[in-house]
């Protein structure tokens, strides 16, 4: 699979779509499964993808079909683009290096940051974030927790219409109870992604509020910034959505041949985690789990893992 477009944002399976275009000319979503080995579905969500990053179009008439945008054009103004998105971090420096000042100094202005002191302030206020959404909260999570590792609001503004979307470091699910946890809030509604390297925990909400501990060690001198409306809640705006790009699913897609379990052994794998760290979350014994992925190796045609998930993930079961 190609990754040569990977730093403008490209996913790499969507990059194989796009030079499977530039070959054939003009395409349509069946002629390209054919081409990569993977459903219509898959190709026609990825075409979707690449016409709004404007590398192709979509040609005039009751069929999809797509042409390629010139290379050079295209892809230069991709680039531009995702340059753009990276001055919008560069210019949010100044607010942060107010906000680290603040952060040292024990105050901070009333208006954009609040610095608040202590685990149960920010257990609070993760509350109040949380029942303050309307639309939308947005997450990143890690071990360690201020409080609990159960999120009993989250149940309830799932239920009044509130979208959450969270992603995961793989230390997380190596938590007591965490991965059942999450399956549960995933069938009332939540999105779930994870990625390896998280190194900060954060949540926003309607992209007008966020909190951010200011460091890992949550003891009971911890500190945590409240941030409103600023070039910096942009900025960790915009690192939201650069992580939630690059994480890997929870859930399934609908044509997903694997049961839930099976998928959520290779979405672990895949994310690092060991074996003896899935065994015990899964509840199962090292060998059961061994002889799972055994399985999956010989429904998959791999020899080890990482051929494995690469596999999974370019037939779209993960």
């Amino acid at each position: 699979m190609t990754n040569e477009l990977t730093a403008a944002g490209i996913d790499p399976f969507d990059e194989s779509v796009y030079r499977a275009v530039l070959t054939r000319r003009t395409a349509a979503p069946a002629e390209l499964a054919d081409d990569l080995g993977c459903s219509p579905l898959r190709a026609a969500r990825a075409l979707d993808r690449l016409h709004d990053h404007g590398l192709v179009g979509r040609l005039a008439g009751v069929r999809r079909r797509y042409a390629a945008i010139e290379p050079g054009a295209a892809v230069e103004s991709l680039v531009r683009t995702r340059a753009a998105e990276l001055d919008r971090v560069r210019t949010a420096a100044g607010e942060l290096s107010r906000l680290f000042a603040a952060a040292q100094a024990g105050t901070a202005g009333e208006d954009e940051v609040e610095i608040v002191t202590g685990r149960e302030a920010l257990g609070r206020w993760f509350v109040r974030l949380q029942q303050e959404a309307r639309e939308d909260v947005m997450t990143l999570d890690r071990p360690p927790y201020a409080l609990t590792t159960a999120n009993p609001v989250e149940s309830t503004a799932l239920g009044r219409g509130v979208r959450y979307r969270a992603v995961y470091a793989p230390e997380a699910l190596e938590w007591p109870g965490v991965l059942e946890d999450i399956r549960g809030l995933v069938r009332r509604g939540e999105q779930a992604r994870v990625l390896p390297g998280l190194r900060i925990k954060l949540a926003v909400a309607d992209r007008r509020l966020a909190l951010m501990p200011l460091s890992l060690d949550l003891a009971d001198g911890v500190r945590a910034a409240v941030i409103r409306p600023s070039t910096l809640l942009d900025a960790l705006t915009d690192y939201w959505e650069a992580c939630w790009k690059q994480a890997l699913p929870l859930d399934a897609p609908a044509e997903d041949p694997l049961g839930e379990e099976d998928r959520l052994v290779l979405t672990l794998l895949v994310s690092g985690l060991k074996d003896e760290a899935i065994a015990r979350q899964l509840g199962w014994s090292v060998r059961t789990m061994r002889r799972r992925m055994s399985r999956l190796h010989e429904l998959l045609g791999a020899v080890n893992r990482f051929q494995a998930g690469v596999i999974a993930t370019r037939r779209g079961w993960i």
